[in-house]
C-alpha cells in the first residue's frame, strides 16, 4: 500500500449560540451568496483557506470543502471574525466540531472486487449500478469505497489517526482475504 492518505475534503461544524442577520452580512462579506427562496442559508465562499460556509440565522456554521481539520477551524473562525463585524455579539468559547474526514489513498496493486465482495463482510458491490465496491467497517466507523485500480475513499472519519487505523485495517483484511500480497 502506498502510505500516502492524502485528506481530500474535512466537514465541520460550529454554533455560534447567537442568531446571525443574513441579509445585514451578505451585504458586508465579500464572497457570500444569500438567495432564502433557493436555500435558507448563506454561502460563504473563502480563499484562504480554500473553503466554502454555510450560515445559518440560528447561528449554526457548516464548513466543507478544507483540507485539513486545522483549515477548517481556521474558515469558521474567519466566518465568526466576519459576524462579528456587523455588530453580533458571539461570546464564549464557540465549539467547533469535526463530523467527517474524506481521505483517499492507494493500493500498489489492482484490486479485485468480486472477491473481496464474497470475503468481507459489510461489503457491497453492484458493478452495473457503480463500479466501486462499499465496504463499511465497524471499528473505526467509516465506509471505504474500493476501485478495481487500487484507488480506496475513506470517508466517516471524525480524526486523521481515525482515518490512517482504518486505512491499516483495511490493508490488512485484505491481506487476510489474499486479495493483495
Amino acid at each position: 500500500m502506498s502510505n500516502e492518505i492524502k485528506i481530500e475534503n474535512v466537514v465541520a461544524s460550529a454554533s455560534l449560540n447567537c442568531r446571525v442577520p443574513l441579509d445585514k452580512l451578505v451585504s458586508h462579506l465579500p464572497g457570500t451568496e444569500y438567495e432564502p427562496e433557493q436555500f435558507p442559508g448563506l454561502v460563504y465562499r473563502m480563499e484562504d483557506p480554500k473553503a466554502a460556509a454555510l450560515i445559518f440565522s440560528s447561528g449554526k456554521i457548516v464548513c466543507t470543502g478544507a483540507r485539513s481539520p486545522e483549515l477548517s477551524r481556521k474558515a469558521i473562525d474567519k466566518v465568526i471574525k466576519g459576524v462579528r463585524s456587523i455588530g453580533v455579539n458571539v461570546t464564549g468559547k464557540v465549539d467547533i466540531k469535526v463530523e467527517n474526514i474524506v481521505a483517499s489513498a492507494r493500493i500498489n496493486s489492482e484490486l479485485p472486487l468480486n472477491q473481496i465482495a464474497f470475503s468481507l463482510e459489510n461489503a457491497e458491490y453492484e458493478p452495473e449500478q457503480f463500479p466501486g465496491l462499499v465496504y463499511r467497517m465497524k471499528s473505526p466507523k467509516v465506509a471505504f469505497l474500493l476501485f478495481g485500480s487500487g484507488k480506496i475513499v475513506c470517508t466517516g472519519g471524525r480524526q486523521i489517526e481515525e482515518v490512517q487505523e482504518a486505512v491499516k485495517k483495511l490493508e490488512k483484511q485484505l491481506r487476510e482475504v489474499g486479495a493483495i500480497k
